[in-house]
């Protein structure tokens, strides 16, 4: 279904605006996530020394995904080896991994008895399988105690390394992520460690290993790219049969990160979604606010294989809902 009030793409600015408003436009505003569910699910997050991506990227949504049920946990520590112009992660030499982490945050899907949980982390290029086996064991220790969650790994490219790869999609994740970010013309100015061909080998691979698998990425906008760029890269995504696709506006975290190109309407992110269901994608989010994790469990219900042999009578999620 199009959405009501498009706007045609040969309508969109090709140029990024250079100067964008000095303050954020209206439908950017969020409120601060507050509340004792809220309160408690950070409290228990501490007392379990686990991190969330939630926390750590100042997520818009925290409450409103907290209080439905899903989270996303950052593993293997929160100190990242790459540096990415858009992230807030810290970057520097990360502490050996803990391998009992797993099972921890296992107990704490268990306590906030979450539906749906994402499960990523930082990059760890000082180890070759880029700790793929912390992944595996998450994804097991979640699904011994906590069986009717659905579970999500948004993962490193592992700089294109099948092999490490291979030892997740073996855990059968609902869904496998990996976002690309932005367009291959501002890859090493966004993420100048990362590679355009590792990401899109990623996605492909993840396809080659397990044909059923659920793939799904997502892009910033507001970086600087054309609209252009943004369908190119689509139509790469399409090419190598993602399923699901995610686009936001890129908020820049801090004076020291990337600055912010342009602000993007709900008009045109509209567009965007209408234009990815046109080209074959079988969810997309596209809106100011979205991140990668937003509306994750209806997505999961919706097209993982594994938890449709689960559950055959339940209906499919709507995914004009």
């Amino acid at each position: 279904m199009t959405p009501p009030s498009v706007v045609p793409l040969a309508d969109i600015a090709v140029h990024p605006t250079p100067t964008p408003p000095a303050r954020r436009p209206d439908w950017l505003k969020v409120r601060m996530p507050s509340g004792e569910t809220y309160h408690h699910l950070k409290r228990l997050m501490r007392s379990k020394s686990l991190h969330t991506i939630c926390e750590e990227a100042n997520c818009p949504n925290i409450a409103e995904c907290w209080g439905r049920g899903t989270a996303t946990f950052l593993i293997m520590g929160d100190v990242c080896t790459r540096s990415c112009g858009f992230c807030d992660v810290k970057t520097g030499r990360p502490a050996p991994l803990d391998w009992g982490e797993p099972w921890r945050v296992a107990e704490a899907v268990r306590a906030m008895n979450l539906t749906h949980v994402v499960i990523t982390s930082v990059n760890r290029d000082e180890r070759a399988d880029g700790g793929a086996p912390i992944f595996a064991l998450t994804i097991r220790a979640v699904r011994q105690v906590q069986p009717e969650c659905t579970v999500e790994v948004l993962i490193p490219d592992f700089k294109g390394n099948r092999a490490a790869l291979e030892i997740v999609m073996r855990e059968q994740p609902d869904i496998l992520n990996h976002n690309v970010e932005t367009v291959p013309r501002l890859f090493k100015t966004v993420q100048p460690q990362d590679n355009y061909a590792w990401a899109l080998a990623t996605l492909r691979n993840a396809k080659h290993i397990q044909p059923n698998a659920v793939t799904k990425t997502g892009i910033m906008l507001g970086l600087g790219e054309t609209p252009e760029e943004v369908i190119e890269v689509m139509r790469d995504l399409r090419s190598i049969d993602v399923d699901i696709l995610t686009l936001g506006q890129y908020l820049q975290p801090s004076k020291r990160h990337l600055p912010i190109a342009r602000y993007y309407t709900p008009e045109e992110f509209a567009e965007f979604r209408r234009i990815g269901y046109e080209m074959g994608f079988k969810w997309v989010e596209s809106g100011p606010l979205v991140r990668s994790s937003f509306r994750a469990e209806f997505q999961a219900r919706a097209l993982s294989p594994r938890w449709r042999a689960r559950h055959p009578a339940v209906a499919s999620p709507s995914i004009a809902s």
